[in-house]
C-alpha cells in the first residue's frame, strides 16, 4: 500500500539538532534528503540504525544525500548519543512530536501485547525540490541504508 505522503511535497520543518543548531526542510533545496524517525536514542535497533547511516556517510554523501535523524528526545539527551556512538549527521529533537505527526510516523504501535502511541521507524526520502519519492515503513534498522542506497543509484 502507498503511503499518503508519497509524491508529495515534504511537510515543512523547523527543529533544533544535538548542538541547538536549527534546522528546516529549505535548507536543503538542490539535496536528497533522508529523513528517518526513530523511536529513541542508545535503544538497540536504534542504535544499530544510526550507526549504520554513519559507516555509510561517505557513501550517501557520493549519492548527493544528507541524513536527518528525528526523534522526541531533547536536545540534550541527542547530544549524548551523538558523543557516545561518534554520529556525524544531525538528529532533530521533535519534543512536541509535531514533525513525527506531520509525516504521518507517530501513532498506535504494538509491543509484547501491548498497544501504545509512539514513533514509528520510518524514512523518507525527499528528492531536491522537496517532493517524497519514496517511504520507507517499519524498516530493518541493519539493512535499511544499503536499500536507500540502491533506491539512490536508481532514481537520482
Amino acid at each position: 500500500m502507498d503511503h499518503p505522503l508519497l509524491g508529495t511535497n515534504a511537510p515543512a520543518f523547523k527543529l533544533p539538532d544535538q548542538n541547538g543548531k536549527t534546522h528546516q526542510l529549505s535548507d536543503y533545496t538542490g539535496k536528497w534528503v533522508i529523513i528517518y524517525f526513530y523511536p529513541k536514542d542508545m535503544t538497540p535497533g536504534c542504535t544499530v540504525e544510526a550507526c549504520s547511516f554513519r559507516d555509510n556517510e561517505a557513501r550517501l554523501t557520493a549519492a548527493g544525500a544528507v541524513v536527518l535523524g528525528v526523534s522526541a528526545d531533547s536536545v540534550k539527551q541527542h547530544a549524548k548519543f551523538v558523543e557516545k556512538k561518534s554520529l556525524n549527521f544531525p538528529l532533530l529533537a521533535d519534543e512536541t512530536k509535531d514533525m513525527c505527526k506531520a509525516y504521518q510516523s507517530y501513532g498506535k504501535k504494538k509491543f509484547l501485547g501491548r498497544t501504545y502511541d509512539g514513533i514509528m521507524r520510518n524514512t523518507f526520502l525527499v528528492d531536491p525540490k522537496g517532493k517524497i519519492v519514496k517511504v520507507y515503513e517499519a524498516v530493518k534498522p541493519a539493512t535499511h541504508v544499503e536499500e536507500i542506497l540502491e533506491d539512490l543509484k536508481a532514481i537520482a
